[in-house]
């Protein structure tokens, strides 16, 4: 079973950066292309960014230019640095594998993007 746990969430002021890490355990990470996504309060969840186990990276139009997915596979790491945040950005953001593995949800870490 393989389990992600998110952090590095928090409030941040407009026009900020953030850099949120997830944490996965099993080797199976190694195996994994993985996403980054977020969910708005009265929203449906949605992708904000994948990478590949090669390093490929694919980004929603809305994140484009300000976000960046990356994967420590030695440590079994996925980060997103996340700058120029927007109040749009505020969202509970989570990791999964893409395509997401049901029932693999983490907790998520909560970002805030307010003045």
């Amino acid at each position: 079973q393989v389990q992600f746990v998110e952090s590095g969430g928090g409030l941040v002021q407009p026009g900020g950066s953030l850099r949120l890490s997830c944490a996965a355990s099993g080797s199976i990470f190694r195996a994994l292309s993985m996403g980054w996504y977020r969910q708005a309060p009265g929203n449906e969840r949605e992708r904000v960014a994948t990478i590949t186990l090669g390093g490929s990276t694919n980004y929603g139009d809305s994140v484009k230019g300000r976000f960046t997915i990356s994967r420590d596979n030695a440590n079994n790491t996925v980060y997103l640095q996340m700058n120029s945040l927007k109040p749009a950005d505020t969202a509970v953001y989570y990791c999964n594998s893409h395509p997401p593995l049901t029932g693999h949800w983490g907790q998520g870490t909560q970002v805030t993007v307010s003045s």
